[in-house]
């Protein structure tokens, strides 16, 4: 009997954040499975040079091909769903071209595959009558909160704005514990109504895996209603040198891809580190609507003499190579803005986090992190950045940035945050060996979309 091909389009949104977590997903599932192959349609800005940077040294693995779509700018990123949907055309036109000639001879177009903010492409799925899947790049917890909103939203009729009152605490089923509506990012009705179609679709990759958030895959899994969830990650970090066991004493700080600062809190950044007497590596860029640059010279930003005082304990500079950085074994703790990606990377390398989030959904990650889970020290969890300039941005002292990674660092025996993170390290290894958490996520989810071309 003939073996089928599958052949399944992958839509992340613009942004290396999420195409890096797609093209990881997709080259997880090429390794799993030979019948696969995957094309991924890329959007960019043409300003951000970081999505060809990643592309380009892996366009030549098997099964996976690379369609880059029409650039177009935007500024903001209040108009990511505008920038979205002016792909439109150009992914139908792909999508019609794929079904009538298919990348990989007598392979057969499976479905389309796209992340939350793309989840208006169910349109042309249905337009072609190919099942939909989406691939949330976030975590259980983040899919959850989004079901909770679109439930009071558009089933309750709530006015959302009333839930970001500071005093106002929500019981939101993926978590245990009440979560302050000031954690909450902000979701306008524009894009809860993108995220309301995340539930037509026939099931949910999620960025996470079991043995990290039980309790909201549990509560995921509870409601029939959902679409099928699978918790396919951790990947992509297999390819890199294990980490040593030994207790790093270098401090890393990194802010994310758009992570940046005013000059005033980078100053109070600069004490903290100055003061703690820690060994550091210091990710520092400018920042602002723009795509973060670098500085020509960093002391015109920091403060005078700031250099050549910590010259012989730190390391300030543009870009880092944050994976490399996580698994370095001097690396003992890491300053982070809670990404997601950025939190999957030091629960896979062990490194405990000290809490500094900026924007998105990084508040939420934040309280996941240290309340929900116990696997960081806060800095802030509350703390975010106005993008917008519409009020004068709110300065975290330096003492307050200095206790956090003091407590990590200061931290031995078997309890408290670094062992937790020590032992969740182990399990999302565990979870990718056959018969794991993850590795049987992937399975399902296979077999699923093998069963649309049978």
């Amino acid at each position: 009997m003939e073996t089928k091909n599958a052949e399944l389009v992958f839509i992340p949104s613009p942004g290396l954040g999420h195409v890096v977590s797609t093209v990881e997903m997709a080259k997880l599932l090429l390794h799993r499975d030979g019948r696969l192959f995957i094309t991924v349609l890329i959007m960019k800005r043409p300003t951000d040079p970081s999505v060809d940077n990643y592309t380009q040294p892996i366009s030549s693995i098997s099964r996976l091909r690379f369609i880059n779509l029409p650039t177009q700018d935007h500024t903001s990123s209040t108009e990511v769903l505008d920038f979205i949907d002016n792909q439109t055309t150009h992914i139908r036109e792909i999508v019609s071209n794929l079904i009538k000639q298919p990348s990989l001879p007598g392979s057969q177009l499976a479905g389309l595959v796209f992340d939350m903010f793309c989840a208006k492409f169910i349109q042309i799925a249905d337009e072609f009558n190919l099942p939909a899947y989406a691939f949330f790049t976030c975590g259980a917890a983040g899919l959850g909160l989004i079901y909770h909103l679109v439930w009071l939203g558009f089933e309750q009729n709530e006015e959302l704005a009333k839930c970001k009152s500071s005093d106002v605490e929500l019981s939101i089923p993926c978590f245990s514990n009440p979560v302050p509506s000031k954690v909450l990012p902000h979701v306008s009705t524009v894009l809860l109504s993108c995220f309301k179609r995340l539930t037509e679709t026939k099931g949910i990759m999620v960025n996470t895996f079991y043995e990290l958030e039980s309790y909201a895959i549990q509560s995921l899994l509870s409601d029939s209603k959902n679409p099928k969830v699978y918790p396919v990650g951790v990947f992509g970090q297999s390819k890199h040198r294990k980490r040593a066991q030994t207790k790093g004493r270098l401090f890393s700080c990194a802010l994310g891809l758009w992570g940046s600062f005013e000059e005033a809190q980078v100053k109070e950044i600069a004490l903290a580190l100055e003061n703690s007497r820690s060994r550091f590596l210091w990710s520092l860029r400018k920042g602002g609507l723009q795509f973060p640059t670098k500085y020509q010279d960093f002391n015109e930003v920091l403060p005078e003499g700031f250099l050549e005082r910590t010259k012989r304990i730190g390391k300030v500079i543009g870009w880092a190579p944050q994976v490399a950085v996580l698994s370095h074994p001097a690396v003992g703790g890491f300053v982070s803005h809670c990404g997601w990606n950025s939190t999957l990377e030091s629960v896979w390398y062990g490194v405990p986090m000290a809490t500094f989030p900026q924007y998105a959904e990084q508040q939420l990650n934040a309280f996941l992190l240290v309340k929900e889970l116990g696997m960081a020290e806060a800095i802030r969890i509350d703390y975010k950045k106005d993008f917008e300039g519409d009020s004068p941005p709110e300065i975290v002292g330096g003492e307050e940035i200095e206790a956090a990674p003091r407590r990590l660092m200061a931290e031995e025996g078997g309890s408290g945050v670094r062992q937790k993170v020590k032992e969740m390290r182990n399990k999302s290894r565990m979870a990718l060996l056959e018969g794991g958490s993850s590795y049987n996520a992937q399975s399902f989810f296979i077999e699923d979309v093998m069963k649309n071309i049978a």
